[in-house]
């Protein structure tokens, strides 16, 4: 048996030899030998939870380096040694004096180190180490994405606890990263790998249904793509047309997204034509354009179908015309048209080799800039939820009123997009015309919307803007506002009770030291007095006259012509107090109306109910609430 591992071993690590070979020299082809010999004396007496032997871990992880992600000789020779100091008794110092500075760093960064304690947890320290390398080399994070896809596509001896931790861990963190990166093989297989170990009856449900799916309709797609390979071959197109079915998890997100079961999920597969070249000598984007005019020659166009993904890429670099054509047995077909090179780009992301620009690039230097952002306001306590808003599946291109384009997360809102411009913009974000049209700053953007945004003089920032934004950059710039404001503040309001100065109010000490006001009509301070007699103190809740406070009250009155306007011009006219919202029934000749507006103490409420009981045919004002 020891044996048949021997071969087996030596077959695979000459498989990454093999691989290696055209791109380096004999040289490092030395150095590249070297590594995997020591890898291999250090874990001899090492066994996988399989049995097999450990070398075959670090020797899978270094073929998928070398021929996945096509990676360079020092990041293959940290793939065979990635898990030497962590494992075996041999130390960085070692690594670096065999091997160089080089490769010592990256085998540093993929080593977990053991702590006795940990900032956050051992999981999410592991998690921080990886990405600040980033600000150095994103090759270490490529290394460790080849050793996260080994690891999943042995999973099955692990036991099923351990299952589910790594493929949690896989499905929230890494799987996204790839994503980001532009590694979309590697996504889709760690996705889907975890999905298998999270969900292994509906993983198998969706599997099934694909087979059943793409045997029933393998005659029909077969005809079109004949068509469509036709359609290349009489014009000088060097290309083919392919069916491409989706994986399971994508159809369970559609599912989950969607609320409809399987055989309702639009887009189960696609057919992907792609071009090497033509007998024209065209850029990508017009030879794409090119193929497209032949096939709407030949098919019906969907209305609104066509979706031009090259100048509106994806921010992990995937680009491909899109459009829905109408097959010959009535059916809209999802075609999307791209260039081999293009299909190679979205499988190697950030480590293809693009000319001109490269979203993929952008987004790793963004997001270099919120990892240091992070460090820099040691937000530990929010670091997974940060990079998590920062590592999102999804994304649209929205622009500005000038032109620029900008790339968010699916979901995100204008404030989003105003924080994104700058943190003034967010602060003093107004309100929006979104596609021309009158919109609040928590509107959900879509995919091509242009947004112009409307600034106040003052800081609009609230604490609950919070609950409408997605991104890290917004998040933040909220979080820092927000505690600032309750900083200068020196106390804090009863969110229950929300008194505004000048009512009858107390003073209630927390455990912090933080002193809160209360109305002292208020439950939860009665309450509290009851218990914490001791905590109880007065305060001064002094009038502030650049804030204000909203308040409702209730009008009830005699019906005429004109009443609504007289009441408006005494609250916002004469008083110069904002109204919020107004509500009015009329009923028998009696009116009754809710009207809500900002004043900046008790005072200014009272001065409003004198001057509303003055109107002609109100019979009755009262205060309904001070929130």
């Amino acid at each position: 048996m020891e044996e048949n591992y021997d071969i087996e071993i030596q077959k695979s690590a000459q498989r990454v030899f093999d691989v290696m070979a055209p791109r380096i020299t004999a040289e490092e082809m030395e150095q590249l030998k070297k590594s995997y010999e020591f890898a291999r004396e250090a874990h001899k007496d090492q066994r996988r939870k399989s049995g097999h032997p450990y070398i075959i871990h670090p020797i899978a992880v270094a073929l998928i380096a070398a021929e996945e992600l096509k990676l360079d000789l020092h990041s293959v020779m940290t793939a065979f040694l990635h898990d030497v100091v962590e494992d075996t008794p041999h130390t960085t110092d070692e690594i670096e004096d065999l091997f160089g500075v080089d490769v010592a760093f990256l085998v540093n960064v993929v080593t977990k180190k053991k702590k006795t304690t940990y900032k956050a947890s051992k999981q999410v320290d592991n998690f921080k180490q990886l990405l600040d390398s980033m600000h150095y080399d994103i090759r270490a994070l490529m290394v460790k994405l080849a050793d996260r896809l080994h690891n999943m596509r042995t999973l099955a001896s692990m036991r099923p606890d351990k299952q589910m931790k790594i493929a949690g861990e896989t499905d929230y963190f890494y799987a996204p990263l790839a994503n980001r990166l532009g590694l979309f093989d590697v996504k889709t297989d760690l996705e889907n790998l975890a999905f298998k170990y999270r969900c292994e009856t509906e993983y198998n449900d969706i599997e099934r249904d694909l087979s059943e799916d793409e045997a029933a309709n393998k005659d029909r797609l077969n005809l079109f793509v004949e068509q469509i390979n036709n359609i290349l071959s009489m014009n000088g197109i060097y290309g083919k047309a392919e069916v491409f079915y989706r994986r399971p998890y994508s159809i369970w997100r559609k599912m989950k997204s969607e609320n409809v079961d399987f055989k309702h999920v639009e887009h189960r597969y696609y057919v992907r034509v792609t071009f090497t070249g033509s007998d024209v000598d065209l850029p990508e984007k017009s030879n794409c354009l090119r193929i497209y005019s032949m096939l709407t020659d030949r098919f019906k166009e969907k209305p609104h179908s066509f979706y031009n993904q090259i100048d509106q890429s994806k921010e992990n670099a995937y680009k491909c015309i899109q459009v829905k054509l109408l097959s010959d047995e009535g059916i809209w077909e999802d075609v999307q048209i791209c260039s081999d090179q293009m299909v190679a780009v979205s499988k190697l992301g950030c480590m293809a080799e693009l000319q001109g620009g490269n979203n993929v690039q952008s987004w790793m230097k963004r997001f270099k800039m919120v990892l240091e952002d992070m460090a820099n306001q040691s937000l530990e306590g929010n670091y997974m939820d940060s990079i998590v808003s920062t590592l999102y599946y999804d994304d649209i291109m929205v622009f500005t009123s000038d032109g620029r384009a900008f790339i968010l997360p699916k979901g995100a809102t204008v404030l989003d997009l105003a924080f994104e411009l700058d943190a003034y913009t967010g602060l003093h974000a107004k309100y929006a015309h979104v596609n021309g049209r009158l919109s609040s700053v928590k509107t959900v953007l879509k995919r091509g919307d242009c947004v112009e945004i409307g600034l106040g003089k003052t800081l609009k920032v609230q604490r609950e803007w919070l609950d409408c934004v997605v991104t890290y950059s917004a998040k933040r710039s909220i979080r820092k506002a927000v505690k600032l404001m309750e900083k200068e503040s020196a106390i804090g309001r009863c969110p229950i009770c929300q008194p505004i100065p000048g009512g009858d109010i107390v003073g209630f000490k927390e455990l912090n030291g933080r002193i809160t006001v209360h109305r002292k009509s208020c439950p939860s301070i009665i309450e509290q007095a009851s218990q914490l007699g001791d905590s109880i103190v007065n305060v001064e809740f002094k009038e502030d006259p650049k804030i204000q406070y909203p308040v409702t009250v209730a009008i009830r009155a005699i019906d005429r012509y004109h009443l609504l306007m007289d009441i408006i011009e005494e609250i916002s006219n004469r008083l110069h107090l904002s109204i919020d919202s107004l509500t009015t029934t009329t009923n028998d000749e009696i009116v009754e109306s809710t009207i809500t507006f900002y004043v900046h103490s008790v005072g200014d409420l009272v001065k409003v109910l004198e001057h509303l009981y003055h109107i002609e045919g109100v019979e009755e004002v009262k205060g309904v609430d001070i929130r």
